[in-house]
C-alpha cells in the first residue's frame, strides 16, 4: 500500500509559507520595478573590505574557523563594544560569531526556550521570531506597539508577563517603524522584570543607524539588563554586505556557553575569510561605524524630500533604513498586502506591507514600508514614480 508523502509529513509550522520579502523581490523582478522592499542596499561595501575577501582566500585561510569565531574579530567587536557602549566584555566567554543575525537568534531562543514557555513579542515584529519560538516548543504572546509611534504600551506589556514568560524579544532600532528605545525605556524595562526570571533577546541589527543625532540606547550598556540578555547585531547591515550572512551575539558568559551549544549543532562556524577580512576593515577603519548615521541619514533625507509634497504622508525614521509611509489620501479602499502589489505592478515601486509583521494588524492600518538603503539615483527615480502616484 502506498503512503502519500502529505500524510507522512505533519509540518512543525504550519502556517509559515515563503516570506512577504521573498514574494515582493520577485514581483518587483517580473514587473520590472525598483526594489524598495527587501531590506538590502543596491550598492556594494568598502572596496578594502572586499579586496581583503580575495587576499584571505588566496593566502588560504579557507578551512574551519573557530566555533566561537576567529580571535581577530571577536577583538574587534569587543574593542568597538567599548568605544561606543563604555562596557568591557571578553572576547574568549562574551562575543560569538554566527552566519548571519537570524541564526543568532534562533539559536538564543533555542537556548532558552522550553516547551510550555512563553515569549513575549512586540508586534509588528520581524518575522524569523516566532518560528524559532515554535521550533523550540515555546508560545508567542502578542503585545502590539502603540500607534502611532509605534512606542512600547507599558500596561499592556506588563499585563503580559506571567508566570510561563520566559523571554521578551527587544528590537530597537525597530524594523519595521524605525522607532528607538530610550534608555529611560531601558530603565522601565528593568524595573518591571526586576524578580522575575525573565530574559531579553536584544535584536539590535541596525545600531548604528540612528538619526537626527540620538544616541542608540543599546542593552549593552544597562548593567542590569545585560546580566540577562543577549545582544545580537549584524556585519551585513553595518558593512553593507548582507549577503555574506555574517553576524554576532554577545551576552553573559553563563548565558553564551549555552547559546553556544546550540550554534555549533546549526552551522559550527562562519566563513573564514569573510571573517578574517571584517577583522582587518575594523582594525584599520573604526570610524566607519561612526559615519554612518551620516551616511544613511542623507539617503533618508534625499528619499523624504522628493516625497514631502506627495499625496504620501510620513514621520521621517529615527532610525534602520527603512521609511513609513500612509497612503491613506491615496487608495483607501485598499489593505496594505493589495497596495504594496499595486504600486509594484501599476507605478513600478516595490515596498513592504506592514500587516505583514503583526499576528492581528489593526483593521485600518494604511502603511507601507520603504528601503533607502540604495544608490541616490535609485531613490530619485523611485521617489519621483511615487510622487506622481
Amino acid at each position: 500500500m502506498s503512503v502519500k508523502p502529505e500524510a507522512m509529513i505533519q509540518s512543525k509550522l504550519p502556517n509559515v509559507g515563503t516570506t512577504i520579502f521573498t514574494t515582493m523581490s520577485q514581483l518587483a523582478a517580473q514587473s520590472g520595478a525598483i526594489n524598495l522592499s527587501q531590506g538590502f542596499p543596491d550598492f556594494d561595501g568598502p572596496q578594502a573590505l572586499r579586496e581583503a575577501v580575495g587576499r584571505h582566500v588566496m593566502a588560504g585561510h579557507n578551512q574551519y574557523a573557530p566555533m566561537t569565531g576567529l580571535p581577530a574579530l571577536r577583538e574587534q567587536v569587543a574593542a568597538k563594544i567599548a568605544r561606543s557602549y563604555g562596557r568591557q566584555v571578553d572576547m574568549d566567554s562574551e562575543v560569538t560569531i554566527t552566519p548571519g543575525a537570524t541564526e543568532a537568534i534562533f539559536c538564543a531562543v533555542q537556548a532558552l526556550v522550553r516547551p510550555g514557555d512563553e515569549v513575549i513579542v512586540l508586534d509588528p515584529c520581524y518575522d524569523s521570531y516566532e518560528p524559532s519560538v515554535e521550533l523550540a516548543g515555546g508560545r508567542c504572546v502578542h503585545v502590539p506597539l502603540a500607534l502611532p509611534d509605534f512606542s512600547i504600551d507599558w500596561q499592556r506589556l506588563a499585563d503580559a508577563v506571567g508566570p510561563r514568560t520566559r523571554l521578551i524579544m527587544l528590537n530597537s532600532p525597530h524594523n519595521p517603524s524605525g522607532a528607538l528605545i530610550s534608555r529611560a525605556e531601558l530603565d522601565q524595562l528593568a524595573a518591571l522584570i526586576r524578580g522575575f526570571d525573565i530574559y531579553l533577546i536584544a535584536d539590535e541589527v541596525y545600531e548604528h543607524l540612528v538619526y537626527d543625532g540620538v544616541c542608540h540606547a543599546s542593552v549593552l550598556a544597562h548593567e542590569e539588563l545585560y546580566a540577562r540578555a543577549y545582544v545580537v547585531s549584524s556585519f551585513g547591515k553595518t558593512y553593507h554586505v548582507t549577503g555574506w550572512k555574517t553576524g554576532y551575539v554577545v551576552a553573559p558568559p553563563l548565558l553564551s556557553a549555552e547559546l553556544r551549544k546550540a550554534h555549533q549543532f546549526v552551522t559550527f562556524c562562519g566563513i573564514t575569510p569573510l571573517q578574517w577580512a571584517l577583522a582587518d576593515y575594523m582594525a584599520a577603519y573604526p570610524e566607519h561605524v561612526d559615519e554612518l548615521p551620516a551616511f544613511y541619514q542623507a539617503k533618508r533625507d534625499l528619499f523624504c524630500d522628493r516625497l514631502a509634497e506627495s499625496r504620501f504622508t510620513f514621520t521621517r525614521a529615527a532610525g534602520t533604513y527603512f521609511q513609513l509611509a500612509d497612503y491613506s489620501a491615496i487608495r483607501p479602499d485598499l489593505d496594505d498586502v493589495a497596495m504594496a502589489e499595486w504600486l509594484t505592478r501599476e507605478h513600478g515601486v516595490a515596498c513592504i506591507p506592514i500587516s505583514v509583521f503583526y499576528q492581528q494588524p489593526p483593521a485600518d492600518l494604511r502603511l507601507v514600508r520603504f528601503c533607502f538603503a540604495k544608490r541616490e539615483e535609485t531613490l530619485r527615480q523611485a521617489a519621483d514614480r511615487l510622487y506622481g502616484v
